[in-house]
């Protein structure tokens, strides 16, 4: 039995058990959990911290940053850039790759949003970080240029969230299924709680900003106005509505319970594809929905096989229990061939 194990103790674990863990990749992952309990104890603190409410300025996608957005993604950038693991850097709240010293640079490229949801901060709800690991080209023989940080999904070597809410949990894959670690605060380690998990193929839960709908297109309004006619309705079953507004928070209840969590393109900026990013949410994301049996798309494809085109590019976002996505993937195909 591995439940119990500490994260470090765990991965050296499933490395002597045959898995392909290269030993920097550990302790890459390692350094991200050591980083986000310091994250977890700064937001923990709250107001007693007096860093809650607005920094004052925007982020590269023109939303207004908040005081943890800030501190949050300096106490990733500043630890990282020092663990001697990572070749560069990119970040949500930054418009270019972090550059870290010739001297400090590792084989891996990691992508973070240092506070998912950070909009939930001041009223006390869930909040997270999310982190995706990429292999470096050119390892740490030179400083990588952006084109080597748009890789695609699939090219990923971990991926994973930490969910800071009643307690702090690390959900972590290597492409060897989904686990998840409680942070026990009695000694101050991530402990291994969920081994394997797995998504339930069906739900009769949806997750979405419903007063967005009108500026969805058609197969995503059709579909969520199938599932509010419930039983009676061509989907023959009773749907009920969540919405947290923070995607960790959403995606850690598919994995407890199954459901399936969507942020649809919307036609207010047809520049932008929708509202989350492909690096650094939805990637990752995708990676452990769909090594815990579940489906990642973007209504027309699979997220992990969107073509990279910029380090904060923008992607539509369905996932969850599988044979729910791929029904929102029926109504957008039909909509296709009908066009």
């Amino acid at each position: 039995m591995t439940t119990g194990m500490k994260l470090k103790q765990f991965l050296l674990h499933e490395k002597r058990a045959g898995v392909d863990l290269p030993y920097d990749l550990i302790e890459l992952i390692h350094e991200v959990s050591i980083t986000c309990k310091e994250i977890a104890a700064t937001v923990s603190r709250g107001e007693l911290s007096g860093v809650l409410g607005v920094a004052g300025s925007e982020n590269v996608q023109g939303e207004t940053q908040k005081e943890l957005d800030i501190i949050t993604n300096d106490i990733m950038a500043n630890h990282m850039s020092v663990s001697g693991l990572v070749a560069g850097m990119g970040s949500e709240e930054i418009d270019d790759p972090i550059v870290v010293p010739a001297a400090e640079r590792g084989e891996y490229l990691l992508m973070f949003d240092p506070l998912d949801g950070s909009s939930n901060i001041d009223v006390n709800i869930s909040v997270g970080t999310i982190f995706s690991v990429l292999k470096a080209p050119l390892g740490c023989k030179a400083e990588p240029k952006l084109e080597d940080y748009l890789q695609n999904g699939d090219q990923q070597k971990a991926a994973g969230f930490v969910v800071y809410g009643p307690s702090t949990v690390l959900v972590l894959t290597t492409g060897q299924g989904v686990n998840m670690f409680t942070l026990d605060n009695a000694i101050g380690e991530f402990v291994l709680t969920t081994e394997g998990c797995q998504i339930p193929e069906e739900t009769t839960e949806f997750a979405i900003n419903l007063s967005n709908k009108r500026f969805w297109e058609k197969p995503m309004q059709d579909y969520i106005e199938d599932c509010l006619q419930g039983e009676n309705g061509p989907l023959g079953k009773r749907y009920n509505m969540r919405w947290v507004a923070s995607m960790v928070a959403e995606v850690y209840r598919i994995l407890v319970r199954g459901g399936i969590f969507m942020y649809p393109f919307d036609s207010r900026d047809p520049s932008k594809a929708g509202k989350l990013r492909l690096m650094y949410e939805g990637n990752p994301m995708a990676m452990i929905i769909e090594q815990a049996g579940g489906a990642a798309s973007t209504g027309h494809g699979r997220i992990m096989e969107v073509e990279s085109t910029g380090l904060h590019q923008r992607v539509p976002v369905c996932l969850g229990s599988k044979n729910e996505v791929e029904k929102v993937f029926e109504y957008h195909a039909r909509a296709d061939n009908a066009a």
